[in-house]
């Protein structure tokens, strides 16, 4: 969970491990700024994944648009503003919990602070 960006963010060694070609990337030319201390950081490409959140019995699945980098970095992908407002999400960054509604209740997504 990110706050104040306005951009999904996918790093290129997940989408490796994901097994997708990077030629399913579509062009990206545009740079952005905040990832990297003081530097701006150039998309390899964006890239349109399904997101599913929730459990077999409640969840929701969700097209959305990543920007996708290769810089080094301890995660798989960024989540923000375009993230939270597709799935009407409602983040508390004090106890990284992400609640979101569904069809079937409300769902709760759990980071966990050791690995925060």
């Amino acid at each position: 969970m990110d706050r104040g960006s306005g951009l999904n963010i996918l790093y290129a060694s997940t989408l490796d491990k994901m097994g997708i070609p990077w030629n399913s990337m579509c062009p990206s030319k545009a740079p952005f700024y905040g990832i990297m201390s003081g530097k701006e950081a150039m998309p390899l490409g964006c890239i349109c994944l399904n997101v599913t959140f929730g459990q077999p019995d409640n969840f929701r699945k969700e097209p959305l648009t990543f920007e996708v980098v290769d810089l080094p970095s301890v995660y798989h992908t960024l989540l923000d503003r375009p993230c939270f407002a597709k799935f009407m999400v409602v983040p508390n960054y004090t106890y990284l919990k992400l609640k979101m509604p569904s069809p079937k209740g409300v769902i709760i997504v759990e980071g966990n602070f050791e690995q925060a």
